[in-house]
């Protein structure tokens, strides 16, 4: 399929797949990051340095020269913890400043990638559908700010500039950045607890999967836009998990011990909140092991279904790697790294 694409934060990880998927198909690729990644341009991508919150008119620039027909917002800025000034400017001005762009630049297709955490509320969703309304509190600035993103991007859908928000659910996979490197990390120093019960029910992205999804989400809005239009979707893999079992999995799988020891979720709930507050008065760097956010995240089943995706998409997404290979493949590189 011929095309041109431009993705923000296509040198990360989310980012870089769905880099790697348009590059497959063959669609000419920029990617707006602010870092540099001479690997891209190796590869024929554009890529410019940018922050995406500042004036737009340099993306607007780059968006009309290249003719770009999909931008894919995979730009944020990810974490559990830290200034609220930080979140809001990278993920809610950072997003309208992307916005505005693609309205200037005549872009007739925006993906973007959103989070199931803008609608968790702290208790349990199981296979829950994409109609779970926003919490009327966040315990984290991550998630408030990415759906206060998310309510722009949907309010901007229109003839002009269709729109589309996916929320695909803790991404892993080879080259993972953050969800397994912080997982053996922890299990290496001891510090991994079972958090509630052990039973929680979670759902799961592999990275291919997610970045399949966004190519199969510009494709609708592209070709039958009334189903995907200015709407969000849960995306993950098919079968859902027990979470600490996975877990134990990825361990063994890595030649670490499983982890048994467990902690009760209220005491994992009082420790973060303490924790958050410690870290806010010493103004301690980096984040704090636990916080209210993870330790309900950790305690309670979040998983999601896929069947809206698939309908509105036509047929258009079927999943590339079931869940056993996923983790197969992702064992395997863990076990390399």
């Amino acid at each position: 399929m011929s095309g041109s694409a431009a993705v923000t934060g296509g040198g990360g990880f989310l980012g870089g797949a769905v880099v790697d998927a348009l590059l497959a198909r063959g669609e000419r690729v920029a990617s707006i990051s602010r870092g540099a990644y001479p690997e891209l341009e190796a590869r024929g991508v554009e890529t410019l340095r940018a922050d995406l919150a500042d004036d737009p008119s340099t993306l607007t620039e780059l968006l009309q020269r290249r003719g770009v027909d999909t931008v894919y917002h995979c730009a944020a800025r990810p974490g559990v913890f830290g200034p609220a000034r930080h979140y809001e400017r990278a993920n809610v001005d950072a997003t309208a400043r992307v916005l505005e762009a693609c309205r200037a630049a005549g872009v007739p297709r925006l993906v973007f990638t959103s989070s199931p955490s803008v609608v968790f509320d702290g208790g349990d969703h199981v296979n829950a559908g994409p109609d779970l309304p926003y919490p009327d509190r966040y315990l984290a600035h991550y998630p408030r700010t990415k759906a206060e993103a998310e309510r722009l991007v949907l309010a901007a859908d229109a003839p002009e500039l269709a729109t589309v928000s996916l929320r695909p659910h803790l991404i892993f996979g080879p080259q993972d950045p953050n969800l397994i490197p912080r997982l053996l990390e922890r299990a290496d120093a001891r510090r991994l607890r079972i958090v509630g019960d052990g039973m929680s029910e979670v759902s799961l992205t592999y990275v291919e999967n997610a970045a399949a999804a966004h190519l199969a989400a510009a494709d609708g809005l592209r070709e039958d836009p009334a189903d995907l239009h200015g709407r969000a979707f849960f995306v993950n893999n098919d079968e859902p998990v027990r979470l600490w079992q996975w877990i134990n999995r990825i361990l063994e799988g890595t030649g670490r011990s499983p982890v048994s020891r467990r902690v009760p979720a209220a005491a994992a709930y009082a420790v973060g909140a303490c924790l958050e507050l410690a870290y806010g008065a010493l103004r301690l760097a980096g984040e704090p092991p636990m916080t209210r956010f993870v330790a309900r995240q950790l305690a309670t089943s979040h998983s999601y279904d896929m069947a809206p995706f698939k309908s509105a998409c036509r047929g258009r997404y079927h999943e590339p790697v079931g869940l056993d290979e996923a983790t197969r493949r992702t064992i395997a590189w863990a076990g390399r790294s």
